[in-house]
């Protein structure tokens, strides 16, 4: 027949591999490869880094997922209300330097470089989530009212100083809302939020967002992932060397904790179990 088909040519077998690998990759997000992702970023189930539901959402490896059955934690915004935060502002004295410098529109701008926060479970445990965080930065820094660590010192691990190096004239005492400090955390929370920490640890407490943004990255670096295990778990992450198992500051303990409850009550919601350390 005049239209029959010719056989069609052999294509060479390595021309085919890298044609299917082409078109498995395109169905793919194309960020980077090999998990091990920046705070903040999902392992998505392909092993590609990304912050949107193809990489936190179903088969999500590691990182802040989103869980399964669609829970997606709570909405930040919605549950950090300006009463909610000015609440907490207004047991500061009018004195206070971080009265100016903490504000809640500060705080949701650089939640929105975390979408890992407050979420990755359902809205309750999204909420618990928050409660905790502010429950420990309330503490930390006095109901918002500090900046900078009253008692300042140097805070130098020299155990860690020769990747950390700790610089001259620089202390790497606390600064922000979770009263960042030592050089092993200002040092690599500098090279994930584009500054040097370590030359320049000041920053901290000179730019409010990149302040908010520094305890949230301390928080999805050591906080985030025990949150399931119960409040008490964040106390022994932050200081639970004084405050835990019969330490010298139980009572400070027992602050935390107090904050907790009062903003998981704000909140409409169950504080969970395991409260203490």
């Amino acid at each position: 027949m005049a239209n029959s088909p010719t056989p069609p040519a052999m294509i060479p077998t390595a021309v085919l591999a890298l044609g299917l690998a082409f078109l498995i990759c395109a169905g793919r997000p194309t960020a980077a490869q090999h998990c091990g992702c920046q705070p903040g970023f999902c392992c998505s189930k392909f092993g590609y880094c990304g912050k949107t539901s193809d990489y936190c959402g179903e088969g999500c490896k590691s990182g802040p997922c989103w869980g399964s059955g669609g829970d997606r934690g709570a909405s930040v915004a919605s549950v950090v209300t300006e009463s909610f935060f000015n609440g907490i502002k207004s047991h500061a004295g009018s004195w206070c330097e971080g009265i100016g410098f903490y504000t809640r529109s500060a705080f949701l701008e650089a939640v929105a470089a975390y979408p890992g926060f407050a979420h990755g479970g359902s809205e309750v445990e999204g909420k618990r989530e928050i409660a905790a965080f502010f429950a420990h930065v309330t503490h930390e820094t006095g109901h918002l009212c500090y900046i900078n660590e009253i008692d300042v010192a140097k805070y130098c691990d020299w155990t860690s100083e020769k990747q950390w190096p700790c610089y001259p004239m620089q202390g790497y005492y606390g600064r922000g809302p979770l009263q960042l400090s030592w050089n092993y955390n200002y040092g690599p929370a500098g090279r994930s939020l584009g500054f040097d920490g370590l030359q320049d640890p000041d920053r901290v407490a000179q730019d409010p967002v990149l302040s908010f943004k520094s305890a949230l990255w301390y928080w999805m670096e050591n906080m985030h992932q025990l949150m399931p295990q119960g409040f008490g778990a964040t106390i022994r992450a932050i200081n639970g060397f004084d405050e835990c198992h019969g330490g010298k500051n139980t009572a400070e303990m027992k602050d935390r904790v107090r904050f907790y409850l009062e903003y998981c009550h704000h909140f409409g919601i169950h504080p969970g179990s395991d409260l203490t350390c």
